[in-house]
């Protein structure tokens, strides 16, 4: 599913607003890799977050903690980069699955909120930022992330994106007792809908891309438990550790290729780079 910009220049001209960078987009072009890497990414979230959680001794608070604080560095070279870097963005993403996975388990777990009250809570806050995002800027296009208070915006919803996402995934797992591949298949479907509502039917693309975004939590959530959960519980008994390695490797094989290739840099910047 591809997703089109309202605002096609993907670098800011000498005119951009006090205190904004002169930069290039600062996210890939969507393209089928982008979708791939996301949901690896949100299966590695997943299982990589009850992994620490279960194996660094720290609680799950402790985890929290140390993992928002990792992603706090890696945010911070991700916004002083001028143009998109495929390994320092997609670590950002997975850190932000971590982190976002972290923050729900808290509040169901440590503080005993509901799901429902996540899910509900989660949902507000992602329009919130939205909201504010399009009022200050016009656009919520991801083709338009060329200063630093877009990137912030983009990165404040992509972290509200997984909470949510996670929130949802729990509840309707919890509620509808599907199992995890049934769960999987249902998530699948849903965002298959989408794909077919913005190709065939003219759904708004940066709607389309957002609930899209989305559901792909749910369905690397899903994915991961069923590969790394017992089999009597419904999984294949892989365990965290391996389900994480494996596609911790499918992700680092494919950012590498797209650093090589640059086959996900937006055709805006790619002209510009060669100018």
């Amino acid at each position: 599913m591809t997703e089109t910009s309202e605002t096609p220049g993907a670098y800011v001209r000498s005119g951009a607003a006090p205190g904004h960078h002169l930069r290039w987009n600062k996210v890939p072009e969507v393209t089928a890799y982008f979708w791939i890497i996301k949901v690896l990414c949100t299966t590695v979230g997943e299982t990589a977050a009850d992994f620490l959680n279960s194996n660094l001794g720290m609680g799950l608070t402790g985890v929290s903690l140390l993992m928002s604080a990792v992603l706090a560095v890696v945010l911070v070279v991700q916004f002083r980069t001028k143009a998109y870097r495929p390994g320092v963005y997609w670590l950002a993403v997975a850190l932000i699955s971590v982190v976002g996975t972290l923050i729900s388990d808290n509040l169901t777990d440590n503080l005993g909120v509901s799901l429902t009250t996540c899910t509900t809570v989660f949902a507000v806050a992602l329009a919130v930022v939205f909201a504010i995002w399009y009022r200050r800027e016009g656009t919520l296009s991801i083709h338009s992330i060329d200063t630093v208070s877009r990137e912030a915006y983009y990165w404040l919803a992509v972290l509200f994106t997984f909470a949510l996402g996670t929130a949802a995934g729990d509840l309707v797992a919890e509620k509808m007792a599907l199992g995890y591949w049934v769960s999987a298949v249902l998530f699948g479907l849903a965002i298959a809908a989408v794909a077919v509502a913005h190709f065939a039917l003219g759904l708004n693309a940066v709607l389309s891309f957002w609930i899209a975004y989305i559901l792909t939590r749910p369905l690397g959530a899903s994915m991961g438990d069923y590969l790394s959960q017992p089999t009597g519980d419904g999984g294949l008994g892989l365990g965290t550790t391996v389900t994480s390695v494996l596609f911790l490797a499918v992700i680092l094989a494919l950012v590498v290729y797209l650093a090589m290739t640059r086959k996900d840099v937006t055709e805006s910047e790619r002209q510009l780079s060669h100018q």
